[in-house]
């Protein structure tokens, strides 16, 4: 009996060492793999849920051909003018309002467990939070390709040219990985994705429409134009608009990335904090 349990026990300790690694250790994961994977990780969401892409594709087609064929004539005098004035307004409008996909994103790995699971392992901490903002860098980028793509068929034609239109969208991004860190921030402290969704649609909507995007701000009452022109969205449409059109706007860029720097000094130690002591 007993040498029959030695022997069991043997083959077991034998088919056990067959299957671990013999080798030593590897390495623990650096910070900027451990990102670039979680970054994978949102990029397959889209993979496997294409509707993601329906604010992507669908909001920027309804926005393009709902405000340039219906108030065109009537802004601008014509549709093929007010193209040229809107097309860069509505490309800073997709991509800001999409941001707020970070935070639904989150809160529902949180809600469904999986932020616990991430927590508990061996890697860089804030590698969830940065590798799902560096994901939706992409989501960010498709975007901006796709209303830009519009715009060209439509009758668009940046007289910045290609060199205009990727420094245009190079700011766009820079801009929205700063808000983005905003619906981060959010997306740890709701109690439900549907939570960080009206939330941040009741932040955006005024933000979005409150700005250059649409009209000439000179057009509006003057306790209006105050509000536009410290609104950080505005100084982002001013930027783009600029560069795309070919026009020196050295300022306007400038004060986008100082909005963006704030809006990071501001969110991103909260957004740790609440990381850190989420429950």
């Amino acid at each position: 009996m007993t040498t029959t349990t030695s022997t069991d026990t043997r083959i077991a300790a034998e088919k056990l060492d067959a299957v671990l690694a013999t080798g030593p250790r590897p390495p623990r994961a650096s910070a900027l793999t451990t990102s670039l994977a979680f970054g994978w990780r949102a990029i397959l969401r889209i993979k496997h849920v294409p509707e993601q892409l329906f604010d992507v594709t669908l909001f920027p087609v309804i926005s393009v051909l709902l405000f340039t064929y219906l108030f065109g004539g009537a802004i601008a005098g014509s549709t093929t003018a007010y193209l040229q004035f809107v097309l860069p307004g509505i490309l800073v409008q997709t991509v800001v309002m999409i941001t707020m996909y970070t935070g639904v994103a989150i809160n529902t790995d949180i809600e469904k467990g999986v932020f616990d699971r991430i927590r508990t392992l061996p890697i860089w901490r804030p590698s969830a939070l940065v590798g799902a903002l560096l994901g939706d860098a992409v989501r960010y980028t498709l975007a901006s390709i796709f209303v830009v793509t519009l715009g060209l068929i439509l009758g668009y034609r940046p007289d910045g040219g290609p060199v205009g239109v990727v420094l245009g969208i190079a700011v766009l991004m820079v801009f929205s990985f700063a808000f983005s860190w905003i619906w981060t921030w959010v997306g740890l402290l709701a109690r439900s994705p549907q939570s960080v969704m009206g939330i941040s649609m009741m932040v955006l909507f005024p933000l979005a429409f409150l700005s250059p995007v649409f009209v000439d701000p000179s057009t509006m009452p003057d306790w209006l134009q105050t509000f536009v022109e410290i609104n950080p969205i505005s100084h982002a449409v001013y930027a783009v608009r600029g560069l795309m059109s070919g026009d020196a706007v050295g300022d306007e860029v400038m004060w986008t990335f100082v909005a963006s720097a704030v809006i990071l000094a501001i969110f991103a130690p909260l957004t740790m904090r609440a990381y850190s002591r989420r429950r």
